[in-house]
């Protein structure tokens, strides 16, 4: 049993399990996505030129960013990409939503983009991460949903790099909202992102909003729940209160606008006996967030 154990891959591990999804969006209030074809190192971000990685992260730090790599899926040809790079900058801030692109050739113009004024982008962003150096189930899960998706979407759809919760793979974010989906099938994946082009979410599928912090994300999870909403920006947040205990121990209360909707959370942290990515070892340990109350 242990020697079988030890061949199957964390997303497998975390199916088995039956691993609660909501609540494990990345944290980002902006992304910064930046055209690379590749290869793309364990660590994205070192794939960049040092003093332009230093500027992106150092704007990311300032303004709560996750900046990662993106390429069109099945173009490896780094010469057709080479003369110009697209990047865009997204406002996934609820009431905020925005995307803003512009070409760089250069570490200084990449490094100037993130205050660069930049174009208007007014299509969806539709990313599924590939990384395979950084995790197998990425990679393995992550391409047949992308060619699912590009087949449905050539323009709008891209691999990018690490996104973070690597046992939800595959991981599809839909920007600008920073819409974070696990487990979305290549069956389904073309259905989720129509859905979003009419405003709607597929809330079983659903692990959170990335602009949103964690408790909040689960809270919002059970208040689609209880009240039936499935409009993107159905469920405005309107109150957060916690009880001050140590991370862990911590109860949530958040209350929602439209239609008027409280919903209790208990956060926990819960050792598990497995990786929870392809490269790490066990012991892990994941977070939940248990239901207390939801009233509507």
């Amino acid at each position: 049993m242990t020697a079988a154990r030890e061949y199957r891959r964390c997303a497998e591990l975390a199916d088995t399990a039956g691993d609660p999804a909501e609540g494990t969006a990345p944290p980002a209030r902006h992304w910064f996505l930046v055209e690379h074809p590749g290869p793309w190192p364990r660590q994205a971000l070192a794939g960049l030129d040092p003093a332009a990685a230093a500027a992106l992260g150092a704007w990311a730090g300032e303004v709560g960013a996750r900046v990662v790599l993106v390429r069109r899926p099945g173009r490896r040809d780094r010469d057709a990409v080479a003369p110009g790079r697209r990047w865009f900058r997204v406002d996934a801030r609820p009431g905020h939503e925005d995307v803003r692109t512009g070409i760089w050739s250069s570490p200084a113009e990449l490094a100037a983009a993130v205050h660069a004024d930049g174009d208007p982008h007014p299509d969806p962003l539709v990313l599924v991460c590939a990384h395979s150096r950084h995790d197998a189930c990425c990679a393995v899960r992550g391409r047949p949903l992308v060619a699912a998706l590009v087949a449905d979407d050539p323009e709008g759809t891209w691999e990018c790099s690490h996104i973070g919760g690597c046992r939800f793979a595959p991981a599809l974010v839909l920007l600008p909202h920073g819409l974070t989906y696990g487990g979305v099938t290549p069956a389904d994946g073309p259905a989720v992102v129509r859905e979003y082009g009419r405003g709607l979410v597929v809330p079983g599928l659903l692990r959170g909003r990335s602009a949103l912090p964690p408790a909040v994300q689960a809270a919002q999870h059970h208040a689609r729940a209880v009240t039936g909403a499935t409009g993107v920006d159905d469920l405005g947040v309107a109150d957060v209160d916690s009880d001050g205990r140590p991370p862990g121990h911590t109860s949530w209360r958040v209350a929602f606008h439209h239609p008027d909707c409280v919903v209790q959370v208990r956060e926990r942290f819960v050792e598990v006996d497995r990786p929870l990515t392809c490269a790490a070892r066990p012991a892990g340990r994941i977070r939940v967030f248990d239901l207390v109350d939801a009233r509507s």
